[in-house]
């Protein structure tokens, strides 16, 4: 997801389909022409010439014309392709299965969750005591009106667990996310509601009377849209009382001792268990963050004496706090991690006691419980956990039931243990959780095991070797009884940005394709988290061209082994995966059959200028330096698809409502497409008008209509008999 790592998990992970022929080009309606109106820029002496700039100007009357033709052009195809209302039918029947609960957190002795049921469109928000059956805080459905729906976006339970402030999103759209607050006993909402606070809550305070959130700040008349996330600071509201009476507490402009940009986002927060307030400073998505403390008592003024404890230059990724003890995750000379333990009363990074040393196996995270620190890590994709006794530094290894991965970990300081989900590629995700009582792992029963059956499907992991010699972790799942002789329709998902890893997920709609005989595979390729930072730095700024080399690389594998065909293979990946999937249609159009390209970054050249742009300056770099513009030159893709190319084809998606990757991001790559192929093979644009950034907050229905029209255009374009539109 190109974006802030602030975000929702999608309700469908890693889709995956099967595929036909192509028809004759004179069968498609034909494409809208974009028009053309150059303009040149000159970057270092570097003529660069952009046809579709006019895409960028804000509430572009032209870009909404034109968005608009594509879409109806794309519908009228993909309802022609015979197999895709069976396909559909069969994706809903298998999504109404799916009990999915998210997000899980504990507040005394309640547990508030997300769940997603059959029969419902939306994830509800749940509360369960330890002796009572759980309750429906809020049904999001109860808020539709006028065929728009909102979705819920995040929550935090207030300390008393007596309130809970919910983040909504309309749309998709997470601009206009406001905040509203509901009673947990009665599900009643309180009349507070906050708007600019798409970041959400970042703690309550102690007497649950006020709480604490990131708000953006108020832009004037012709604000350019960079400005968008600028100056993002913590304010105090007080219920019951306006937002307008809101106070800045930390930011820019309020300490002379806490230097801020203008691109940093100030986070404040407070825990219950902790007499210090902390005060995160992050710069846009770039892993590592400033961290200052002050006493809790002082936050409120807005003008507490804050105390730095690391810089940017410590390599400090995480912090978690226990009363004044702080445990800090950091890859200073640690590539796969660290847990490092300092004070907040005397803050000393250079001499912090290493709680967990580095080794072989990733460090994702670490919580506080009343018993022990956890730390979870990862060994080969595999989840482990490891528990740090407070008080001899003993570290014993927790035994998981279930070999996968291990996701949403929390716990309390005011609670021994921890609760988790574990999942697979072929095992539903299940929530456990920890008694150290009993060291014991015990199944919460909060979700079901999943009634779809995998009894069919095996999952291995390979190495591939890529190009310069690294070896590139690719899982491979599908039927038992799979043949290698190079005729299985195949998808080959990657991401591999700001170090986030591709693990093992389980997926009831994903049984579609491999009821069509498919193979499905994640190349975990360099830029991702998956072997730690320095896997994420080998994939990064100037070495961005690696991640799009290892997926080339493990696409002409899978071809090499007989998994499949180059007449056979679809490639699927999103938004900071759209430079991975422009780089392959651009590079190497030849191994493809089809590409799924997601809500794509496709013009790294005018990243910057988006919105969304400046925050994301840290991992892809600026064309302000001859090096950045270089570097983003070389893996932008709409500058590398050339005229007379025989590309694949190629189905760009977008969301009128997304925030983070502007819809003519993917209006330009279309358009450069449409123009420039010689192949004969279908371009289309999709465009969900009721969507934002993929399937954050969307419906499951809106799910289910993406996957059958993605896995319909994979099916054609692949041969797979029964899904060639008639003529």
């Amino acid at each position: 997801m190109y974006a802030l790592h602030l975000s929702r998990s999608a309700i469908f992970a890693l889709l995956a389909v099967t595929l036909l022929a192509i028809p004759a080009a004179a069968a498609l309606p034909a494409a809208p022409a974009a028009k053309k109106v150059p303009v040149t820029d000159v970057y270092f002496g570097t003529k660069i010439v952009d046809p579709y700039r006019w895409m960028e100007q804000p509430n572009n009357p032209d870009l909404a014309a034109y968005l608009k033709a594509q879409s109806e052009r794309t519908r009228a195809i993909l309802d022609a392709i015979p197999g895709r209302g069976a396909l559909l039918a069969r994706l809903n029947a298998l999504t109404e299965t799916i009990t999915s609960s998210s997000a899980v957190t504990r507040r005394k002795d309640d547990v508030f969750y997300e769940r997603i049921a059959p029969g419902s469109n939306l994830s509800k928000l749940y509360v369960r005591a330890r002796s009572a059956p759980e309750r429906v805080i809020l049904d999001p459905a109860t808020l539709a009106a006028d065929g728009h729906h909102f979705a819920i976006a995040g929550y935090t339970p207030s300390d008393d667990a007596k309130l809970v402030a919910v983040l909504l999103t309309p749309d998709g759209s997470e601009s206009a996310s406001i905040t509203r607050f509901y009673d947990v006993a009665t599900g009643s909402a309180l009349p507070d509601t906050l708007a600019k606070s798409r970041f959400g809550v970042t703690g309550w305070r102690g007497d649950g009377k006020a709480l604490y959130y990131l708000r953006f700040q108020d832009l004037a008349p012709g604000a350019p849209p960079t400005a968008l996330y600028q100056n993002i600071r913590t304010y105090l509201h007080v219920l019951g009382t306006p937002q307008s009476a809101d106070r800045p507490v930390f930011g820019s402009g309020l300490s002379p001792t806490v230097p801020i940009g203008e691109n940093e986002f100030a986070a404040a927060g407070v825990d219950p268990a902790s007499p210090y307030a902390l005060g995160l400073i992050i710069n846009g998505v770039q892993r590592e963050r400033r961290l200052y403390v002050a006493p809790k008592a002082q936050l409120d003024s807005g003008k507490a004496a804050w105390v730095e404890v690391f810089d940017y230059a410590d390599d400090v990724t995480d912090v978690t706090v226990r009363g004044s003890d702080l445990y800090l995750l950091s890859h200073k000379n640690a590539p796969r991690f660290a847990v490092l333990e300092t004070s907040a009363a005397h803050p000393d990074v250079a001499h912090a006691k290493v709680i967990v040393a580095p080794s072989n196996r990733v460090i994702d995270s670490t919580a506080a419980a009343q018993d022990a620190l956890y730390v979870f890590e990862r060994d080969n994709g595999i989840a482990h956990v490891v528990k740090v006794d407070y008080r001899s530094g003993a570290i014993d290894e927790i035994p998981l039931p279930v070999q996968g991965t291990l996701g949403g970990a929390t716990a309390d300081p005011q609670f021994p243990g921890f609760i988790a989900k574990l999942e697979g590629w072929t095992v539903s995700p299940q929530w456990f959780a920890y008694d150290p009582a009993s060291n014991a792992v015990v199944n919460t029963n909060l979700d079901p095991p999943s009634p779809v059956d995998y009894s069919a499907i095996a999952s291995e992991e390979v190495q591939v070797r890529a190009r310069d010699g690294v070896m590139i972790p690719l899982s491979i799942v599908h039927r038992k009884d799979v043949k290698l002789d190079g005729a299985n329709p195949t998808l080959l998902y990657a991401y591999g940005s700001y170090g986030i890893s591709s693990s093992p997920s389980f997926s009831a709609p994903r049984l579609a394709w491999f009821e069509h005989g498919g193979v499905f595979a994640v190349a975990h390729v360099r830029g991702g988290g998956e072997n730690g930072e320095e896997w994420h730095a080998a994939g990064k700024d100037a070495n961005k061209i690696n991640t799009v080399n290892d997926f080339i690389d493990c696409a002409q594998w899978l071809i090499d082994q007989r998994y499949t065909s180059p007449a056979k293979l679809g490639g699927r990946g999103g938004s900071a995966g759209g430079i991975t999937m422009g780089g392959a249609i651009a590079r190497a159009p030849q191994l493809f059959a089809a590409i799924l390209d997601e809500i794509p970054v496709s013009d790294q050249l005018r990243i910057e200028f988006s919105a969304n742009g400046p925050p994301n300056i840290p991992e892809f770099g600026s064309v302000q330096t001859q090096a950045g513009f270089q570097n983003l030159y070389a893996t932008s893709p709409v500058q590398h698809v050339v005229p007379g190319g025989k590309y694949p084809a190629v189905m760009v998606t977008t969301g009128a409502n997304d925030p983070r990757v502007d819809p003519w991001q993917a209006a330009k790559m279309a358009a450069t497409l449409q123009a420039d192929t010689t192949s004969g093979r279908p371009i289309l644009l999709r465009v969900d008008y009721a969507g934002g950034h993929g399937l954050i907050g969307a419906t499951k229905s809106q799910g289910a209509e993406l996957g059958a029209d993605e896995y319909s255009f994979l099916l054609w374009n692949m041969g797979v008999a029964g899904f060639a539109p008639s003529r």
